[in-house]
Parts: structure tokens; C-alpha cells; sequence
């Protein structure tokens, strides 16, 4: 069983995933947790973050591995070293090259066989996972995802500099030219704007109880 969600930065998809993976029993994975890993690899190895290449490279060059929705890179736990605003602000540029995203949707595909899984990104339901049992996509307004980051974890900055940056990096989702954020036409589109974690979280429980 593969429970597929997708939607922009801030949209509650990591936090519900997981709630859901817990009360389901499955596996969560959350799968831009590799794309910040090989960021935070690349930014330590001061490897070019425009040099598509480069990037790869030091991809391969490591070995990623996922458990208990933690991500270990050679076996040292990095998942508390993913959320930094470098981090956010340059995942998403790294994460636009094509190679890279087949190398790792090829990677997760491997590593997730014959298991049941929530996971969450932002093409999940479109390339990734485009048979997913169940394809949801999550969305809120700007405002209310810069509100909950900045609630979250501002990393010393003020709100409107945290939603300047969400609308920049919605911007660079949606345009990329391969995994662009976008609504899978099977998917189930909810505005999570005006809903707590626990709403949505039983919104997505009684669709995939049926």
C-alpha cells in the first residue's frame, strides 16, 4: 500500500504523513529529506550548488539510508541537520536538476519495495509514485505556511522575510522543468489553511478507510 502526498512547503505534508504512517502502522518517508541530505553534503564538501554535476557526484559518493522517519548518511544521523534555513533556501534549487531526481526517485523506489508507506514531497503522486494506492494534495495560503514556519522555527528571521522566501521557492517549484509541484488529476486536493493537523489527519484516515 503506498499512501502518496504532495503540496507546497509548509502545507503540513511531513507532519501529517507521519501522523497517518503511525496510526496506519506503515512506514513514513519522507522523501525531500534526501534532497536536504545531499545539500547538506554538498554546502560541507563546498561543492558548487549550481554545478548540476558536481551535486551528483557527491551524491553517489555517499551512502543515504532511512529508518524510523530518520535520515542517516553513512550511518551518522543527520535528520536534526535538515532544517536550516541554508538548507531550505537551497534544497530547492539543488533538488531542480533532473538527473538528480531520477537517481534518487530510482533509490527510493528500491528502497521502499514491497512495503506499505506514507510519503510526501513534491512529486510524489506524479513521478515518484504515480500508481500510489491513495494521491492527496495539501495546500495553504502563503500567509498561513509563512505563519506556521515562522511559529515553527524562524532561524532569526522576521515573518515577512520567511514569507518572501516560501512565495520564491513556490515560484521555483512550480517552474521546474522535471517534478514540478503540481495537483496529480487523481489526487485529492485539501486546503489545510483553516484546518488543525488533527482534522486533516482524519480527513486522509476515513478516504483510505473506505
Amino acid at each position: 500500500m503506498i499512501i502518496a502526498i504532495d503540496g507546497p512547503a509548509g502545507s503540513g505534508k511531513s507532519t501529517i504523513a507521519k501522523l497517518i504512517a503511525g496510526k496506519a502502522g506503515y512506514y513514513f518517508l519522507n522523501t525531500g529529506s534526501f534532497y536536504r541530505a545531499i545539500t547538506l553534503v554538498s554546502i560541507n564538501e563546498n561543492v558548487d550548488l549550481k554545478d548540476p554535476k558536481a551535486v551528483l557526484e557527491c551524491a553517489k559518493r555517499h551512502d543515504f539510508s532511512f529508518s524510523s522517519g530518520r535520515l542517516s548518511v553513512d550511518g551518522v544521523d543527520v535528520e536534526d541537520k535538515l532544517h536550516t534555513q541554508e538548507i531550505d533556501m537551497n534544497t530547492s534549487f539543488v533538488s531542480s536538476d533532473p538527473e538528480l531526481r531520477k537517481y534518487v526517485n530510482e533509490m527510493l523506489r528500491r528502497v521502499t519495495k514491497g512495503m506499505d508507506i506514507v510519503t510526501e514531497g513534491r512529486d510524489t503522486t506524479t513521478l515518484l509514485f504515480p500508481d500510489a494506492d491513495y494521491k492527496f494534495y495539501f495546500d495553504a495560503s502563503a500567509e498561513e505556511r509563512a505563519r506556521r514556519r515562522f511559529k515553527e522555527r524562524s532561524g532569526g528571521l522576521g515573518y515577512d522575510e520567511i514569507l518572501a522566501g516560501i512565495i520564491k521557492r513556490d515560484e521555483n517549484d512550480k517552474n521546474k522543468s522535471y517534478g514540478a509541484l503540481k495537483i496529480a488529476p487523481d489526487a485529492i486536493y485539501m486546503d489545510t489553511t483553516y484546518l488543525t493537523i488533527n482534522e486533516v489527519c482524519e480527513k486522509v484516515l476515513k478516504v483510505i478507510a473506505k
